[in-house]
């Protein structure tokens, strides 16, 4: 998981799983840029960190341009020990579990007993929750640098951000306002 590049593969019909596997995994290896591996030494993050942080990033971003944005908030909570609270990776733990996404969370579902629920457990999770796309991996490795600490989305997929957790709340209600 994250390792395997999501792109548009032409493919033989006769392709096994594992060779479809290693061709996903080569595509990754080969899109890696050499200058990334410097600015990992530069955010204190081995590549299966940034791999899994992006693949946050990617989880949650609806918007193309928000991305950074988001990645920006999430360096931010980890910079000052925060729990990321990141639902993609709720939504990873469940479908670990019961085989398939939920289409909705619900409070219950924040107190998942698993390692990769961020709600429950501080830092990264132990590993990608989806295969990021070169975009979030270009937002993990360049960060916004914003003072935000929340963020909702709206109905139509983008986020409020908001700096203190009393603006999250106001922002919250709005949205559900909207609905």
């Amino acid at each position: 998981e994250g390792f395997l590049r999501p792109e548009t593969y032409i493919l033989p019909a006769d392709i096994n799983a594992k060779e479809l596997v290693r061709l996903m995994a080569e595509g990754f290896r080969s899109a890696w840029r050499p200058e990334w591996d410097a600015r990992l030494d530069s955010l204190n993050m081995s590549r299966l960190e940034l791999v899994t942080f992006a693949s946050i990033v990617e989880g949650e971003a609806r918007a193309d341009d928000e991305r950074e944005t988001i990645a920006g908030v999430y360096r931010n909570r980890l910079r000052i020990g925060m729990a990321l609270q990141a639902d993609p990776t709720v939504q990873y733990a469940i479908s670990l579990k019961r085989g398939r996404r939920k289409s909705r969370l619900f409070e219950r579902d924040y107190q998942f007993k698993s390692p990769y629920n961020t709600y429950l457990n501080p830092g990264l999770p132990p590993g990608p929750v989806n295969s990021p796309s070169r975009r979030s991996l270009e937002a993990a490795l360049n960060p916004a640098d914003v003072r935000y600490l929340y963020f909702v989305a709206g109905p139509d997929g983008r986020h409020v951000f908001s700096r203190t957790y009393s603006e999250h709340l106001r922002a919250i209600r709005q949205i559900r306002r909207k609905q």
